[in-house]
């Protein structure tokens, strides 16, 4: 399910929507990106940080982000991207993480002794890893490590990744599904230079604010928002000031509607420092890959 279309994106009718996301083609990244909205033409970049300015310098309309796993939690690179940047968040795309292992065509699993991809995804899938005696291998990018062992050429090496990534570099799929827990998604939260079109249906809102440093600071601010549904907190150090910290909530609810509006203003009169990242619609369901 894609979303509504920006009001900036509407002109372009007929022409693919640019979606700036960080890997190689096949990534979980890049399923995300063409998943956003329909005709998405999605740009791969080396970081997040190159991402974001894809985006900020107009080399692409809407960008995505992955800010938090299933398993293993939030990815802070990209949550602290947020706070510097003028974007707004119009979205978010959840996928569903299925890991495969692959290999050259002809290569049989006995014959592997190395197995190549990102570290997240070796991590979820020791058991599979363990009981063929398989070496993981840290590499950058799951699909990355894909394109490499099509350049490479070597028989006795294996790569974690989508199945997507298989087609994509001509390996073959020799096992799918691996990782050790089946619930396993990625939430990306999806960046354009312009807010988005209203839409019915469920709404989250993202926001970080920084207190003072003081007795009960925290707790205040937070209480602001006690008769939401909070879904997300996250502390992360600020980089401007030793031992203070960055609250990142996210929570349900539009913050056009007056009671979320009310709770939000309440947090900027408490907070020293306070930043709505985005009022942006809920994913409705997982994307497959």
């Amino acid at each position: 399910m894609t979303m509504s279309l920006p009001e900036h994106l509407l002109q372009q009718v007929g022409q693919a929507v640019r979606v700036a996301y960080q890997g190689n083609p096949g990534a979980f990244s890049e399923i995300a990106a063409i998943n956003t909205v329909q005709g998405a033409a999605a740009h791969g970049y080396a970081t997040f940080h190159e991402v974001i300015a894809a985006v900020s310098s107009g080399q692409a309309e809407l960008g995505v982000l992955p800010v938090e796993n299933s398993l293993m939690g939030s990815i802070l690179q990209a949550i602290d991207l947020l706070v510097d940047t003028d974007l707004h968040v119009i979205g978010e795309v959840v996928v569903r993480v299925s890991h495969a292992l692959m290999a050259l065509p002809g290569v049989q699993l006995p014959d592997i002794k190395r197995v190549y991809s990102q570290q997240p995804a070796l991590d979820q899938c020791p058991t599979f890893l363990n009981k063929h005696h398989l070496t993981p291998v840290a590499a950058h990018d799951t699909a990355g490590s894909a394109k490499d062992l099509a350049e490479r050429g070597a028989r006795d090496e294996g790569v974690i990744a989508s199945a997507r990534a298989a087609e994509l570099y001509g390996l073959e799929v020799l096992q799918n599904h691996i990782e050790d827990e089946a619930f396993n998604f990625t939430r990306f939260l999806v960046l354009s230079h312009r807010e988005g079109l209203p839409t019915s249906g469920p709404y989250k809102t993202s926001v970080i604010f920084a207190v003072r440093h003081s007795p009960g600071s925290l707790l205040d601010t937070l209480n602001q928002l006690s008769g939401l549904n909070m879904v997300s907190i996250v502390s992360r150090p600020r980089k401007d000031r030793a031992w203070s910290y960055l609250i990142h909530v996210d929570f349900e609810g539009n913050a056009d509607d007056p009671e979320i509006s009310s709770a939000l203003g309440a947090v900027l009169r408490k907070a020293s420092y306070a930043k709505i990242i985005g009022s942006y619609p809920m994913a409705q369901a997982p994307i497959e890959p």
